[in-house]
């Protein structure tokens, strides 16, 4: 998974645009994916749905304890599914502050 998502990366993520960020912009691509591959294989480990997409964790009960998070202080506006791991919040922000904005081709 590691040179799939490297090489997806080194055609995404464009040097000329990156420059002295360029391997900085690799590794929270890079990231931010195998953590998403992480959680479909967890899934299919434990016989639940690969590629089922889900948000953040707003709240969970197990019996009469249960727990919920804001996720509206942490989330990126329009960051979309960047939103999903620290590592691709990192990445939209550091692509938003060059100026190539969260999408490149």
């Amino acid at each position: 998974m590691l040179d799939f998502w490297s090489g997806i990366a080194a055609e995404l993520v464009s040097v000329s645009k990156w420059g002295g960020l360029y391997n900085q912009g690799i590794a929270l691509f890079v990231a931010h994916n195998l953590v998403l591959q992480r959680k479909n294989l967890l899934a299919a480990q434990g016989g639940g749905a690969t590629g089922a997409s889900t948000g953040m964790l707003a709240s969970k009960a197990v019996g009469r304890v249960s727990v919920g998070y804001d996720n509206s202080n942490v989330a990126l506006d329009n960051g979309g599914q960047w939103n999903l791991t620290t590592y691709g919040m990192q990445y939209l922000q550091l692509a938003l502050m060059i100026g190539v904005g969260g999408v490149q081709l």
